[in-house]
């Protein structure tokens, strides 16, 4: 028996891609590098993504397409090819980002993201070039903070991938989950749904080249750490607390989730949000309404540095719901608070960087 192109052609013309229902000839799944060596054949299927979920029942219906409508004894060889480059793989996903601080918090309620927000400001206010990922799948606040609820970020194809482009403001580019959900809707999704998204927004960006990358990570320990722990190589982690027993209680977990031995990311220092009350006309008065100094005390204990008190000022809350972030004021009480704050991680992540060695993606064993 003689093999020829055309046989081989109307063989797979019978297959038929699920994804649009146009059989895969028709769809030009099938590449120009069709080769026929005695009985042997060889070619290349072209799928849109490297992850397209049809992939392999599509090849395995071509074979079988090539030994019923021509013959068993055709030794068939299929390639795939994907148009679009595959997804840089996990640890290498931002390749021009120096540093990724993860701002974290035991519990919700201890502004967890009015700090990571501020801190992002500070740190672009100091001349550094800074990305702000909203990773709070589901409660994102970064829109609000930033007042740009309406941003739809798009995609554009760079280097033959398509690329979320991260929106700027106040000299960040930033990204979150909110941008893409209903913010009237609440956000029901499953872990895997989630940690997809998560995914999407750190390695289907266009992050660039950035000094520091900062994560607003949800409140407590869940399987979204997990997923940033599995594919990013966290530089550092900040811990955010209020100064009552039951925050540092909470604190403490966090700190726990870093420091395990599987997870070994280094603990860059505490922050000790609420620390006192200034009201606005009184900049001298400090009351303490959640008890004195409790994140500094942590601090003490497990011997990591505090790297900020930020104090409650009326204007913090207005500020961040006016989507002006208080650091944006330098010359405010709270806008010095985070410029120190900021000044301080860049301290502690350059003394890290020269002490320590980079930090490892978290391996997990099927």
């Amino acid at each position: 028996m003689t093999l020829y192109p055309k046989l081989i052609l109307d063989a797979l013309a019978t297959v038929r891609y699920p994804g649009n229902g146009k059989n895969i000839v028709e769809a030009e799944m099938v590449a120009d590098n069709l080769r026929i060596d005695g009985m042997k054949v060889s070619f290349s299927l072209i799928f849109d993504k490297p992850t397209d979920p049809f992939m392999k029942s599509v090849v395995r219906a071509a074979e079988t397409a090539i030994h019923t409508y021509v013959s068993n004894e055709v030794e068939v060889s299929i390639a795939t090819e994907s148009k679009q480059a595959a997804r840089p793989e996990p640890g290498k996903m931002l390749p021009q980002v120096k540093n990724v601080i993860a701002v974290s918090s035991g519990k919700g309620g201890v502004g967890k993201s009015t700090v990571a927000a501020n801190l992002a400001v500070a740190l672009a206010k100091l001349g550094y070039k800074v990305g702000l990922l909203d990773a709070d799948i589901f409660g994102p606040s970064v829109p609000k903070m930033f007042q740009v609820e309406d941003a739809r970020p798009y995609a554009e194809q760079i280097d033959g991938r398509d690329l979320i482009i991260p929106v700027e403001k106040y000299g960040l580019k930033l990204l979150s989950i909110g941008f893409f959900v209903d913010p009237e809707q609440a956000t029901l999704w499953r872990g895997a749904m989630a940690s997809n998204a998560l995914k999407q927004l750190v390695a289907d960006a266009n992050w660039g080249e950035l000094d520091y990358f900062v994560l607003d990570t949800p409140p407590g320990t869940s399987d979204i750490h997990l997923t940033l722990l599995q594919n990013l190589a966290i530089t550092g982690a900040v811990i955010v607390s209020t100064p009552q027993e039951v925050a540092l209680a909470d604190a403490r977990k966090g700190i726990n989730m870093y420091m395990n031995d599987k997870v070994n990311v280094p603990i860059l220092g505490l922050v000790e949000n609420m620390a006192w009350f200034t009201p606005a006309e009184l900049p001298e008065n400090k009351y303490y309404l959640f008890g004195k100094e409790g994140t500094k005390r942590l601090a003490e204990e497990l011997q990591v540095p505090l790297l900020g008190q930020i104090p409650i000022v009326q204007s913090i809350c207005e500020n961040g719901d006016k989507g002006t972030p208080a650091a944006l004021d330098e010359d405010s009480v709270t806008g010095q608070a985070f410029l120190e704050l900021a000044q301080n991680v860049v301290a502690q992540t350059e003394k890290r960087n020269a002490e320590l060695a980079p930090t490892e993606i978290v391996h997990t064993h099927k």
